[in-house]
């Protein structure tokens, strides 16, 4: 159903059963699947694809030209996945010459007020709470989940099922598995409430755990902890994700905690 009051391009392709509410525009080469609600007062620009069975709700902007100096009108798009939920005001731009591309997979929440910036990758299952702020090219891998008024810096990377406390300033990268918390941002222990939510097994949580042990807490360089761990550690998916996501790092890790003089006084 499309309300009257309502603008579309001719060139927008939407799924017959599309219901799009009053006062909500859609711009040229836009793609919609089906299922999908896009609420009033809702602004789709240039260049998107939202899959089937999304919501997208009233205030939203998807796919506005980048915040980006570099940007000089080069066709990009933003991709959107099947049964993703996009809340109120929310912003998501469209990448540049780097990926060509900002995207979120499926199954997503971003709440109202977040910010998606330029040649971002979402993964699927992911939860940004409100008014979380991501930063051109940063890489958020599945289920990992933001909690609210946090800002990740440009070209961080989120590993899968990491949690980030909210109010957080995200510098460095965030390892699989992890919770990161405190400020500055460190590392707080494995995410084994969302690991047991998610189907881990005990056995599975506890060998992540002795890897983590070993990374922040045996006093080792990051260099010696993870051949520590290739030598010691019996081999599994887990395991290897978290060796290749440290050693691929390129704006390192977050550390250990360590408490302030200030703190001790």
């Amino acid at each position: 159903m499309i309300h009257p009051h309502t603008y579309i391009h001719p060139d927008a392709k939407l799924a017959e059963n599309v219901k799009v509410d009053p006062f909500s525009v859609i711009h040229q080469d836009v793609e919609i699947g089906a299922g999908t609600w896009i609420g009033s007062n809702v602004t789709i620009m240039q260049g998107v694809r939202i899959g089937k069975d999304c919501r997208v709700f009233p205030g939203a902007v998807i796919g506005a030209e980048p915040q980006d100096l570099k940007y000089k009108g080069e066709n990009t798009r933003v991709e959107i996945g099947d049964s993703t939920t996009i809340r109120e005001f929310v912003t998501i731009h469209r990448g540049t010459s780097d990926r060509w591309k900002t995207s979120v997979g499926n199954n997503c929440l971003i709440m109202a007020y977040s910010h998606i910036a330029h040649d971002c990758c979402v993964g699927n299952n992911c939860i940004m709470s409100n008014n979380s702020q991501m930063a051109g090219h940063v890489v958020m891998a599945d289920y990992a989940w933001i909690a609210g008024f946090s800002a990740v810096h440009q070209f961080v990377k989120i590993g899968q099922h990491a949690f980030i406390a909210g109010g957080s300033l995200v510098r460095k990268d965030v390892p699989p598995y992890i919770k990161a918390v405190r400020n500055p941002l460190s590392y707080g222990g494995v995410n084994s409430v969302g690991l047991k939510r998610r189907g881990f097994s005990i056995e599975k949580i506890n060998q992540i755990l002795d890897i983590y042990r070993i990374i922040y807490n045996k006093g080792l360089n990051t260099t010696k902890a993870l051949e520590y761990i290739e030598e010691e550690m019996p081999a599994s998916d887990e395991r290897d994700e978290i060796i290749s996501f440290i050693r691929e790092s390129e704006r390192g890790i977050v550390k250990r905690y360590t408490k302030t003089e200030a703190e001790d006084e």
